[in-house]
């Protein structure tokens, strides 16, 4: 078995430790409730402030209070100075292509978590970047902004979907998953783990979808940059420089070289994982 099958086959899909906690916590005052009904406030109180710890860990996109969360490769990706690049909310006709001409020239690998219903607009370019030797992974169908706040059901449609196009367009499963916006709740872990996907969130991150200035995205991201690391950009949403130019464009030859210049290489997470 190699790693990334380790990475996905270690999870259970049983609910998580928060989750146990969680109904602990609600039984625990239900039975306080009961037994002492003059203290129902406080019941209410612990119930209350349980409900503000798990939507804090779901808005904490590297928490891992939730479930399995990938921020960094595992050790051996440093022995062979690793680092992922990855980029999300693709593909763009716009952007991809340059992207990937730029990995090209620098003999760097990534992983694009791509959007089901744009990889559907833009099935060619899913292909590409497979041809070209690097990873497709799951970013759901439609990439909606309330989807932390769905539920089980919601959260297999909008998973399975997303799997379901990319297995339809380039035939390879994903087997690593990226909430929008990193966002999530309680639920999300068990329907990943019966779909065999892994939750990636990032080590750093550019904000290359807000920041209009390139050197800034890539200081951002090459700051204390280490083997093992994880990066996120996009290809996809791209904010555009005050030259009108897409940010990813300008910062990425400027991670490459980083990159390059600390005697590291990118690759896609699945080789990382290995």
């Amino acid at each position: 078995m190699n790693e990334t099958n380790a990475l996905v086959r270690s999870r259970s899909g049983r609910a998580t430790p928060a989750l146990l906690v969680s109904a602990g916590v609600h039984a625990g005052a239900a039975a306080l409730a009961l037994a002492a009904p003059a203290h129902w406030l406080a019941a209410v109180g612990v119930i209350a402030a349980n409900h503000v710890v798990l939507t804090a860990a779901g808005l904490w996109p590297r928490s891992r209070l939730l479930g399995p969360n990938l921020l960094r490769l595992p050790p051996q990706a440093a022995s062979r100075r690793e680092v992922s690049l990855t980029l999300d909310d693709g593909p763009d006709p716009d952007v991809t292509l340059a992207v990937l001409d730029l990995l090209d020239r620098y003999n760097a690998r990534a992983s694009f978590f791509c959007i089901g219903t744009r990889a559907r607009r833009f099935p060619d370019l899913c292909r590409e970047i497979v041809t070209r030797g690097h990873s497709i992974e799951n970013h759901t169908e439609h990439h909606s902004h309330m989807f932390s706040l769905l539920g089980m059901r919601g959260f297999a449609r909008e998973i399975g979907a997303g799997q379901e196009t990319i297995v339809s367009i380039v035939g390879q499963r994903p087997i690593f998953f990226r909430a929008p916006a990193g966002l999530r709740n309680p639920f999300l872990e068990p329907v990943l783990a019966r779909m065999g996907l892994h939750l990636t969130a990032w080590t750093r991150r550019g904000f290359d979808t807000v920041t209009r200035d390139p050197n800034t995205v890539a200081r951002r991201l090459l700051r204390g940059l280490a083997a093992r690391d994880i990066l996120l950009m996009h290809d996809g949403n791209a904010a555009r420089s005050d030259a009108g130019n897409r940010v990813v464009l300008e910062a990425l030859p400027q991670v490459l070289d980083g990159i390059a210049a600390r005697g590291l290489r990118s690759v896609s997470l699945r080789e990382g994982t290995r």
